[in-house]
C-alpha cells in the first residue's frame, strides 16, 4: 500500500465520530493503510480539563490526564482501522467498539505546549476485528506503550439499547 503524506482535521472528522472536546487527534503525518500510522496531538493549556486548575497550582498539576493520553492513542488507532471504510455516523452502519486493552505503560508525563506523536501498527486483522499495538512519544521521549488493543466493528443496530431498537422497528 502506498504511504499517504498527511491527513488533516477535516479528513479525521470523516473517519471518527468524536467532536470537541473529545476529538483528540490533530493530524496524521504518515499512514500506510492497513499497516501503520503516525498521528499527532498538540496539548494546550486551553483544553477543558485544565479549566479548574487553580492559579497557584504547581507545574505537576498540569500533567495531561493519562486516560486522555490513552484515549488519544486509541483514536489514532481508530483512524488507522477506518481509513479504508469511513463511517463517522455511529447511528448507522458499523460502530467501532474497543473490546480490550492489555499491558499499557505510562512512562512520562505530558504537559501543555508539547506535541504527542502516536505510533500505531496493525498486529492482526480478522474479519470485523482489528488488533493494534504501538506507543507514543514527545520529542523522542517515551510517554506511553500499548501492547494490544482489540477493536471490533459491529452493526449499529446490534448495539442500540433495547428501547431504541423498539422505536426503530416501529
Amino acid at each position: 500500500m502506498p504511504t499517504c503524506a498527511a491527513i488533516g482535521p477535516a479528513e479525521i472528522r470523516q473517519l471518527l465520530p468524536h467532536r470537541y472536546p473529545m476529538l483528540l487527534v490533530d493530524d496524521v503525518i504518515d499512514i500506510v493503510p492497513g499497516e501503520r500510522l503516525v498521528a499527532r496531538k498538540a496539548v494546550s493549556v486551553n483544553e477543558p480539563w485544565y479549566a479548574r486548575t487553580d492559579e497557584t497550582a504547581p507545574a505537576a498539576d498540569f500533567a495531561y490526564p493519562k486516560t486522555l493520553l490513552l484515549e488519544s492513542w486509541c483514536q489514532a488507532a481508530g483512524v488507522l482501522a477506518t481509513i479504508k471504510r469511513p463511517n463517522p455516523d455511529v447511528t448507522a452502519g458499523k460502530v467501532m467498539l474497543f473490546g480490550a486493552i492489555t499491558d499499557v505503560e505510562f512512562h512520562n508525563d505530558v504537559f501543555p505546549g508539547e506535541v504527542v506523536e502516536h505510533h500505531v501498527a496493525i498486529f492482526r486483522a480478522v474479519s470485523d476485528t482489528v488488533i493494534v499495538t504501538g506507543a507514543s512519544n514527545v520529542a523522542g521521549r517515551a510517554v506511553l506503550t500499548v501492547s494490544r488493543v482489540v477493536m471490533a466493528f459491529r452493526d449499529a443496530a446490534m448495539v442500540r439499547p433495547s428501547e431504541m431498537k423498539e422505536e426503530a422497528d416501529e
